[in-house]
């Protein structure tokens, strides 16, 4: 099968790889469609120890099943492998399963490929008319609703009166306002350092954007919900800022580095800060659910490219010349 193989730091080649063989509970799926995720990224720059080369990465992925007795079925891919015996897994958090695995990590080899192997409690059947570029943003847009979904729980307000900012205007910062405003939110403000993707973000989806290195555009202690789909010290001390007395910083972002939270304001404000991390497989179904009845905005805030263009798209990305929130392969 072709494949997008990631060899080392800046290097993927598309070349043949040898088709996985499903275990006795997995299914082996036909990618059709696969997004380019952040953590794709930190792993292309060397950044992911978890990750080591060579390695097929991808794990936002939607196909059909190819064997087994739902063969021919449209899903999409929930790449968190979890046992149902794990204790998490009993009490619905199978994300925080210290045995958990992914694809894209070893030993599962992920989905930019032409097949992935999958276990059949994985997949999530998808209708006849979602598109199948949709399906494949459930992974990220599943990411950004566990996020939203678990400050709203901690806020001390309706959603519909909370002041939210979303810092970042990639895939998970965009699809966190698009849930926050699908779960009640009316102000709602991302935050994005890059233009092209400001105007992505205004003209696809309308929300009020604005540049973070400009100073003062938003006060401090002015903000009920921050969401930090960064995760860089720029961007915790920008939520410390802004974040109101009493309010909720939820951390979603992923770069390396631990500095800028303002821990004397978050204790003495008591200001709840949470990490949010994946997602509940409810939070899974829930998240395909509204996209495929087209609940979720207008969707054009991505782009694809075929498979085999896949190096070039990574290149692109890491030079800031993508306008898309998110890049979906197609094979």
């Amino acid at each position: 099968m072709k494949a997008l193989v990631y060899l080392g730091p800046n290097q993927m080649v598309h070349r043949n790889e040898p088709e996985p063989v499903p275990l006795a509970d997995e299914v082996l799926v036909r990618v059709e469609a696969v997004g380019i995720c952040g953590s794709d990224m930190h792993a292309y720059h060397g950044f992911d120890s978890r990750r080591p080369p060579p390695l097929i990465l991808g794990h936002e992925a939607a196909g059909r099943i190819v064997s087994g007795p739902r063969a021919g079925q449209r899903v999409t891919i929930n790449p968190l492998v979890v046992d149902p015996a794990c204790p998490y897994a009993i009490e619905g958090r199978w994300h925080l399963s210290p045995t958990r695995q992914i694809i894209s990590m070893p030993p599962r080899p992920g989905a930019f490929a032409e097949f992935v192997r999958i276990p059949l409690r994985n997949v999530v059947a998808i209708p006849d008319d979602m598109p199948i570029s949709t399906a494949a943003l459930a992974e990220p847009v599943a990411v950004a609703w566990h996020a939203v979904r678990i400050g709203m729980e901690r806020l001390h307000l309706p959603l519909a009166s909370a002041r939210v900012v979303v810092l970042g205007g990639g895939a998970i910062g965009l699809a966190s306002g698009i849930v926050a405003r699908h779960f009640g939110a009316h102000d709602v403000r991302i935050g994005e350092t890059n233009a092209m993707r400001r105007a992505t973000l205004s003209q696809h989806e309308h929300f009020e954007t604005y540049d973070p290195l400009v100073p003062g555009m938003i006060a401090d202690g002015t903000i009920d919900l921050v969401i930090d789909a960064v995760g860089a010290a720029a961007t915790r001390s920008a939520a410390s800022a802004m974040v109101r007395p009493g309010g909720v910083i939820v951390h979603v972002g992923l770069l390396p580095g631990q500095d800028g939270l303002d821990v004397r304001k978050i204790t003495l404000q008591e200001i709840t800060l949470m990490g949010s991390y994946c997602y509940t497989p409810t939070d899974f179904e829930d998240t395909v659910r509204a996209l495929a009845a087209r609940q979720l905005g207008g969707l054009g805030w991505f782009e694809e490219r075929p498979l085999a263009e896949g190096p070039a798209a990574f290149a692109a990305i890491d030079e800031g010349r993508i306008a898309a929130a998110k890049i979906v392969l197609r094979c």
